[in-house]
């Protein structure tokens, strides 16, 4: 399907579950494999053909999730029409300056943008006009897949390999299989942008999808946890200060491990392993060894650390082990409302049935009109007036077209809500 489809047949597509279609399979790029830029010459010859380019550029980025410890990018994919892809090995450049000039007031087109921002940023590549994701477009038109292969494949008809999409891109050389996969990941992005353009016109849904890339390109940085050692898989078995002080001591010697190696952490020491050393119960280094694992390679190469960290944690005072939990901060889960406010409890389920019939009524996850938490922060401590309303769904990060759709059933529910409704069993909404 291109642009020039009516706007009817744009509408179907986008508002019905996609019938079955049937798809040419691609399984390279189809103006050939582009050679990989290693150089500084041929990144100027990249620099200079996307110059002469037109139209909007498409961006794909793979990153070592999974075997390396940073998300840095691998390998950077280019699309532009007049000037075809392009494949940049950013490892072999101190920066992409240059190329970042020639992007200057240049839209960018990505698929799920979130995921390719941060280290396209870290390589110097920032988006200086308009973003399109199309993930975030697919949602907002309501297509039942929104991974870029299916919606390829029933928005343009062309079935894409995806064998190498948890492939390890630190690999040199990188194989011409993968190299093949990767082009083809903006092989059809421009064409993609330009169908699902057309049809967020039909649908009345533009406006929208342009605050929400918007809000992508101005709200995606790095996330920074507080004590990110809480989220060790398998904490739940964890049950005293003591052990929680022994998962920390480990988590953080080998965070240290594998940032410096750059190395991702479980393939270092697992999660599990170091919940099975936190409630062993062992307390001296000739017992710690005797867990099986220590005599596994990548545990034994620095089973010293490990059983030295756990000793540490063993020798705190009472007064130096963190709290097994912390303290409750933001609104309380939802399963505990009916109990500790039973009036916001009545909004909240009030709130969630007018949610799903408005957002099955436009065609779009009930999660894209506003995020559930920002809706629990409002109905669980409201503020005064309709304006402070308004006021604080903007604080919390609400696009105005969220708030025009989302801000009366919000108004209705916090002020209008009549006795007999507040005071009804409510209804749960699943």
């Amino acid at each position: 399907m291109t642009s020039e489809n009516t706007d009817d047949l744009v509408v179907i597509v986008a508002a019905e579950e996609v019938p079955e279609v049937i798809s040419i399979q691609i399984s390279e790029p189809r103006d050939g494999l582009p050679k990989i830029a290693t150089t500084p010459a041929e990144l100027a010859a990249i620099v200079a053909a996307i110059s002469q380019g037109t139209g909007p550029v498409a961006l794909d980025a793979e990153r070592a999730s999974g075997f390396k410890f940073s998300q840095r990018a691998y390998l950077i994919q280019l699309r532009r029409e007049g000037c075809g892809s392009h494949l940049i090995d950013p490892t072999s450049f101190a920066n992409l300056d240059v190329l970042q000039a020639a992007l200057q007031d240049v839209d960018w087109i990505l698929h799920a943008a979130s995921q390719d921002l941060v280290c396209l940023a870290e390589v110097g590549l920032v988006p200086t006009a308009g973003l399109f994701d199309t993930e975030l477009a697919g949602r907002l038109l309501g297509l039942p897949r929104v991974g870029l292969g299916p919606m390829i494949e029933t928005q343009l008809g062309f079935a894409l390999a995806k064998e190498h999409s948890a492939a390890d891109w630190s690999t040199r050389p990188l194989p011409e299989s993968w190299l093949n996969y990767a082009a083809l990941d903006v092989e059809f992005l421009i064409e993609l942008w330009n169908v699902l353009d057309q049809q967020l016109i039909a649908a009345g849904k533009r406006e929208w999808a342009i605050q929400e890339f918007d809000h992508v390109r101005r709200t995606t940085i790095p996330i920074e946890r507080v004590d990110p050692w809480r989220r060790t898989s398998g904490m739940h078995v964890i049950r005293s200060p003591r052990e929680i002080a022994i998962v920390r001591e480990v988590w953080q010697a080998r965070d240290e491990i594998a940032r410096e190696q750059d190395i991702a952490a479980g393939r270092i020491l697992s999660d599990s392993h170091i919940v099975t050393i936190a409630n062993s119960g062992l307390t001296t280094k000739s017992d710690l060894r005797t867990l099986s694992f220590m005599h596994l390679r990548n545990v034994k190469r620095h089973a010293d650390i490990w059983i030295q960290a756990a000793l540490r944690a063993h020798e705190l005072t009472d007064d130096q082990l963190p709290p097994v939990k912390l303290p409750a901060t933001g609104t309380p889960a939802p399963r505990n409302w009916e109990v500790r406010n039973p009036v916001a409890w009545r909004r909240l389920e009030f709130t969630r049935g007018k949610l799903a019939a408005t957002a099955e009524e436009l065609n779009l996850p009930v999660e894209n009109l506003m995020t559930p938490e920002t809706i629990r922060r409002v109905l669980w401590s409201p503020p005064e007036t309709p304006e402070l309303l308004r006021i604080e769904l903007v604080n919390f990060g609400a696009r105005l077209w969220q708030i025009e759709i989302v801000a009366p059933i919000l108004e209705t529910a916090i002020w209008s809500m009549t006795e007999d409704q507040v005071s009804q069993p409510a209804k749960v909404v699943t």
